[in-house]
């Protein structure tokens, strides 16, 4: 993988990542385009840019995370992980091989968008509207829902902890807050996992120029991923999941036909 290849990488992640498209997909798809192969570098660099990016959520709520005064908040993102941990330490092999097929991404990437169109409808009348009305409850339900983004790749986890969050009644805008509160924790994780695998099973990987490209990706993943959550959150006040719903099909239509084209061979 070259610089370049890696930025443009980390700029994908971090303007997807928080944003209910998929951003495992998307890397998908423009590491296909660029020919870059599926080594256990370019697999540990697609996990590590996205906490990353994840990274930004604790600098743009810093005051919630370093608050210590109240430990329900992080006992809430520790129920909500549960889930995660245990579905992805027995599927990790799963979910690398569904990773590795471009059809099924496809797939969950329409389904998931005709959700969308959808989800604003079934969810009016939120009655959480703060973070200290969450429960225990509540947090472990949306942490349901992210194991169907852990299972599902192309579904994304921000789509799924955020329909997760409504449909436990909390209002838009603090679903998808809960939900960069929750992929800290859950990233943190996966990426401890992967960096531990790595070490143990190729760790010739971690080479100096590697971990150069490594921290590169993760400094562009991080300040984009800054920008798009202040965009994010703004749009959702405003308006509805609609647009990422038609933006999931004709992405998911649109990767079918280079499929099928022959174009896209992950």
């Amino acid at each position: 993988m070259s610089v370049a290849e890696a930025i443009i990488l980390a700029i994908i992640e971090g303007i997807t990542e928080f944003l209910p498209v998929s951003s495992t997909g998307h890397m998908a798809i423009a590491s296909a385009f660029m020919g870059i192969n599926k080594e256990p570098f370019t697999k540990l660099f697609e996990i590590v840019i996205q906490f990353g990016g994840i990274l930004s959520v604790v600098v743009l709520y810093w005051k919630k995370f370093f608050n210590f005064k109240s430990f329900s908040f992080y006992i809430k993102l520790l129920v909500a992980i549960i889930p995660a941990l245990v579905i992805g330490f027995f599927l990790k092999k799963h979910i690398e091989s569904v990773l590795e097929k471009p059809m099924i991404i496809a797939t969950v990437l329409v389904l998931g968008g005709v959700i969308l169109l959808f989800v604003d409808r079934w969810f009016k009348k939120p009655e959480v509207l703060e973070e200290s009305q969450i429960t225990n409850k509540h947090a472990f339900s949306i942490g349901l829902y992210q194991v169907l983004a852990i299972v599902f790749p192309g579904l994304s986890r921000s789509a799924a902890t955020i329909i997760g969050g409504m449909q436990q009644k909390l209002s838009r805008p603090l679903a998808a807050e809960f939900s960069f509160y929750l992929a800290v924790p859950t990233m943190m994780a996966a990426t401890v996992k992967s960096l531990y695998d790595v070490y143990k099973e190729t760790p010739e990987v971690l080479n100096t120029n590697n971990l150069n490209i490594l921290v590169l990706g993760s400094l562009v993943a991080f300040l984009v991923a800054i920008l798009a959550i202040r965009f994010f959150i703004g749009y959702l006040q405003k308006n509805g999941f609609r647009i990422f719903g038609w933006y999931r099909i004709v992405a998911g239509l649109l990767l079918m036909i280079l499929i099928l084209a022959g174009y896209v061979d992950l």
